[in-house]
């Protein structure tokens, strides 16, 4: 045995040079003074010892290389070194502790990420804990081996590092030294390690960013340090606050006062900075306005500069040398990446224009744009198109186009209508821009034939540069819309081939499958928005209608319907894929106006500018193929305006409404409150007309949703008579205000637009459409005129809301004639703005609160004494009470947000938040509210889901309430810790029903367990 060991200890050293051999007789010599214990663990308290093993450690990394480590030998001794480096930082001794964290950071520096991945992690717990050491070097270079470490790590080791670093409150440690450094004047090498290390970690693992954005002493530090001029102070500075602000909340809180912040960051992205320093500036400014709040927030404090600061980047990046603007594209595609907030409405649009941001996308794109500018008053369109086909820009990387259109279309999406563009003299620019564009567009037409799964770079060019095309043809501004038509068509033209057909074919093919994947969902995204493109030219809308094609878009959303495929753009488009998307948190998925339901919102757009092209022609849904009724499109298209889908799909599903002659948006609060309608016998308000019957109707509701017909507010009963008013008391004793309106008022008419106010929408024959829009104008129902008039839905309007919140303020207080107050409550110095009672208290309304709820619609109108009371006891909390009215009056039930502030709550807080809901939800119950019912119900399990400690505390809540589900859903976030709870004793202030219940639910799911 003995020999066959040096039989195989000489195979391992074979090939390694006698000097190697001889270093690594030296370790092994070392080694063997200490002992190796269990586990593999290496100990020696001698501190002699512990040098030595040292020196030979150092001097044995100086002979290892890509080459010698392929030896086993060398290998072995890898491991062996780690754990005796781990074993040495652990005993903390003074006098050799630097010694030996040099040699930490020189072997995770030497040493290749294959080679560190096996035990690297058994390192990470004996730094970090050094990290509150008093020794300012060994700080230092703790952090230096850290940082190594974390930027060799392999994604498997992800999950496991991220453990280590929460248990060893690594982020703790480093984010007081960080304030440490400010208040001891510690050297600023120490604060840039520090730094840097944290803005790995927070860029690395979001859960570690809460705990540094919401220390206000470490913001200022960061405040402070942000002035200093070295460069690579600058660095880690805008690291640290770009790994900040990939939370959004983060990012929220870093422009709550972030004027100073933006005036820094904007100052680093001059050319007179390093490009370091740039990079990392734009990369921040990107970080704050990864959600439209942050670019709205951003764009209030510091617009012009920031503007001016991305224009002139880009501008003088044009003129540069070729291998001078290799050099910078990384800070060149930060940039773009950046602009493209022009895809979100704001002031930015007015600064964008003003500061050439057109002349920067030219000079991008052509090469001799001032050789077209000097022949400029010689051109007609037709020759600037044959001039610009010819035109590439040879340093722009194809990557970086797609950024270009996502720009432009932005600019082009939020202009305002009547913009003059001679004014701003960029009218030759723009003829470029758009005639860039559609030439893209066709090609993008041509790259459909040829999709393969490596041309994604390229598909991504096609896919933004036919939604530029979109929302140029579609722009709000006349003349980008008649400007980008006109010249569409001219450049269709030139392509004699005709490409609809094509296109139609791919729609068609799409409706045999149930799920898309990549490029066969970017493939069909393209191929709808190339169509709606096509849509906008009248001659090819009615070729599309010959070529079947309102059939085959009524099919595939129908298709849709009963397959519903979501997925949003930055999912499937390879330039918006990136390590932001991949590492933002807190960040909400409903900006983006067209959100998960593209699909969905491009086949909409088309068939309603088929329908707009033929007004006259009629969906046929009875074809054989289609298993859908008319009024099953209809109750589908209503149900995606009432449902949480994305503004744009909600906006173009009332689109396609208006062509069934209903207008509006449909929704659960409408509905309720239109039942309201004519009731004589809820309503304070009679309108007259002259030889009609009278209209009763709701003050407080037409004063919140259409306050244009009634009359100015009086105060005296003689001022009312006078102005057309008269107050009569009904038998009940209230009093039924009449309004005498003016001849000329249609009754029809009226009762339509009240319909609309009540219920949120209408429906209205086209003999009825010409009379309401007058109304509907004088009236400033603006959405309403829209849907009227069959106006393409804006790219980014906001939905109209269905909501009478402000009948909870001062506009509704004088038409209110209850007063509810909740049961408990523990709020100190509550004041009313409208009455004197000192008890925490809302003023609401009889008509709405009975609209929604039909418990209490018994009480106030059953006769008895308890119907005349005007202060009703709710038997829940004051912030129950308070989510409850909010939804009575908007259909909204504030909910949690599990984001991070919700995951570092304080558990009681978080117990309590979640107790407001299981009220709810009793209470809801209790009075027949099956809407709330099942929200509470959800917003509980989404709580229980999220922090599964709270079912402990929520389970004898809701059985004590009745509310069995809830408590069968806590029971089954207890069962897989059921006998460590009834071990603990955490169980025993249970009921026994209780208990049993968990019991039961451990029971089944061991059974899952062993059957699976």
């Amino acid at each position: 045995m003995r020999s066959s060991g040096k039989h195989g200890a000489a195979e391992n050293s074979r090939g390694i040079s006698s000097h190697v051999l001889n270093l690594h007789q030296r370790l092994q010599h070392a080694l063997s003074l200490g002992s190796w214990e269990n586990k593999g663990k290496w100990h020696c308290s001698d501190i002699e010892v512990q040098r030595l093993v040292l020196r030979s450690i150092d001097a044995f990394l100086e002979c290892i290389s890509s080459e010698t480590l392929r030896y086993p030998l060398i290998k072995d001794s890898v491991v062996q070194i780690m754990r005796a480096l781990e074993s040495i930082i652990q005993f903390k001794n003074q006098s050799i502790l630097k010694l030996a964290l040099d040699i930490a950071v020189k072997m995770v520096n030497i040493l290749p990420s294959s080679t560190l991945q096996s035990h690297v992690l058994d390192l990470i717990c004996p730094l970090v804990d050094l990290l509150s050491y008093q020794q300012l070097q060994v700080v230092i270079s703790c952090a230096t081996t850290l940082n190594i470490i974390l930027s060799k790590l392999s994604s498997r080791q992800d999950r496991e590092a991220w453990q280590i670093l929460k248990e060893s409150k690594a982020v703790v440690y480093l984010v007081q030294n960080i304030k440490l450094f400010y208040t001891k004047n510690q050297p600023i090498e120490y604060f840039q390690e520090m730094a840097s290390l944290l803005s790995k970690m927070l860029w690395q693992w979001p859960s570690f960013r809460f705990c540094a954005w919401n220390d206000p002493i470490f913001l200022d530090v960061l405040d402070a340090v942000k002035l200093r001029p070295e460069n690579s102070v600058k660095v880690v500075v805008l690291q640290l606050y770009s790994s900040l602000a990939l939370c959004g909340n983060g990012a929220d809180k870093l422009l709550e006062n972030g004027e100073s912040l933006l005036q820094m960051t904007v100052g680093c992205m001059d050319r007179s900075n390093t490009d370091s320093v740039r990079f990392e500036a734009f990369k921040l400014a990107r970080c704050l306005v990864l959600t439209r709040r942050g670019c709205i927030n951003m764009m209030n404090i510091y617009c012009e500069p920031l503007v001016n600061a991305l224009t002139s980047t880009l501008s003088n990046w044009s003129s540069q040398p070729e291998e001078v603007a290799k050099s910078q594209r990384p800070i060149i595609e930060e940039a773009l990446r950046l602009a493209s907030i022009t895809r979100w409405a704001g002031n930015h649009h007015v600064y964008f224009w003003r500061m050439g941001m057109d002349r920067v996308l030219v000079n991008l794109l052509l090469d001799n744009y001032h050789k077209i500018h000097q022949l400029r008053h010689e051109l007609s369109v037709n020759e600037l198109i044959i001039i610009v086909r010819e035109c590439r820009n040879s340093i722009l990387p194809l990557s970086y186009r797609p950024f270009i259109w996502d720009i432009l279309g932005g600019l082009a999406a939020n202009c305002s209508e009547n913009i003059n563009h001679e004014m701003h003299g960029n009218k030759l620019r723009l003829n470029i821009l758009i005639i860039s564009a559609c030439f893209s567009f066709v090609n993008s037409i041509r790259t459909l034939r040829q999709i393969t799964q490596n041309g994604l770079v390229i598909m991504s060019d096609c896919e933004s540069a036919s939604r530029a095309v979109l929302m140029m043809v579609y722009s709000p501004c006349k003349h980008i819309a008649s400007l980008s038509r006109s010249i569409l068509h001219e450049i269709l033209k030139l392509h004699a081939r005709d490409h609809t057909e094509y296109l139609l074919d791919i729609v068609n093919a799409r409706l045999t499958r149930n799920k898309f994947g990549l490029p066969g969902n970017l493939q069909t995204v393209i191929s709808l928005v190339c169509l709606a493109c096509y849509c906008s030219l009248p001659e090819y809308g009615k070729h599309i209608i010959k070529l079947q094609g309102l059939k085959t878009v009524v099919a595939f959303i129908v298709w849709w319907f009963q397959n519903p495929v979501c997925a949003t753009r930055a999912s499937a488009v390879l330039h918006l894929v990136d390590a932001f998307s991949q590492k933002s948190c807190c960040v909400p998925d409903t900006d983006e106006w067209e959100g998960d339901n593209g699909l969905l919102l491009y086949s909409l757009w088309i068939l309603g500018q088929l329908l707009h092209h033929s007004p006259h022609l009629k969906i046929h849904l009875s074809d054989g193929q289609l298993d859908f009724s008319e009024a099953k499109l209809i109750q589908n298209l209503q149900e995606i305006c009432r449902s949480k889908n994305s503004q744009g799909s909600k906006w173009y599903a009332a689109y396609m409404l208006s062509y069934f002659e209903l207008y509006g948006f449909p929704s659960r609060l409408g509905n309720r409150i239109g039942e309201l309608l004519g009731e004589r016998e809820d309503s304070d308000l009679k309108l007259d007309i002259v030889d009609e019957e009278s209209v009763f109707v709701h003050e407080v509701i037409l004063t919140v949703r259409c306050p244009s017909l009634l009359p100015p507010q009086v105060s005296t009963s003689q001022e009312m008579i006078s102005t057309g008013i008269s107050v009569k008391l009904e038998a009940q004793g209230r009093a039924l205000k009449a309004i005498r309106l003016s001849a000329h008022v249609d009754h029809q008419i009226l009762l339509k637009l009240l319909e609309y106010v009540y219920f949120g929408h209408l429906q209205a024959s086209e003999d009825l459409v010409k009379k309401l829009k007058i109304l509907a104008r004088h009236c400033q129902l603006g959405s309403l005129v829209q849907l009227l008039c069959k106006k393409v839905p804006k790219w980014g309007a906001s939905i109209p809301i269905f909501d009478l919140s402000l009948a909870l303020g001062a506009a509704g207080y004088c038409f209110s004639d209850v007063i509810l107050e909740a049961s408990t409550t523990e709020l100190v110095d509550w004041k009313c703005s409208f009455c004197s009672a000192s008890a925490p208290h809302l003023h609401v309304h009889r008509v709405i609160l009975a609209s929604s709820c039909n418990y209490l619609r018994a009480l106030f109108y059953s006769g008895m004494r308890d119907s005349h009371l005007q202060t009703i006891k709710v038997p829940v909390s004051w912030e129950s009470l308070t989510k409850l009215v909010n939804w009575f009056y908007s259909d909204q039930l504030p909910v949690p947000e599990f984001d991070c502030r919700w995951d570092n709550m304080d558990p009681e807080k978080k117990f309590q938040e979640v107790h407001t809901y299981l009220e709810l939800c009793w209470l809801a119950e209790f009075w027949l509210v099956e809407d709330l019912y099942k929200e509470c119900y959800e917003v509980v399990a989404s709580c229980l889901d999220s922090s599964r400690f709270l079912s402990t505390r929520i389970i004898q809540i809701a059985a004590d309430f009745s509310l069995w589900k809830l408590a069968q859903v806590a029971a089954d976030y207890m069962a897989p810790s059921y006998h460590q709870l009834r071990n603990s004793g955490e169980l025993d202030a249970l009921d026994n029903s209780v208990i049993e219940m968990v019991r039961a639910a451990s029971v089944r799911l061991s059974q899952v367990g062993k059957y699976q």
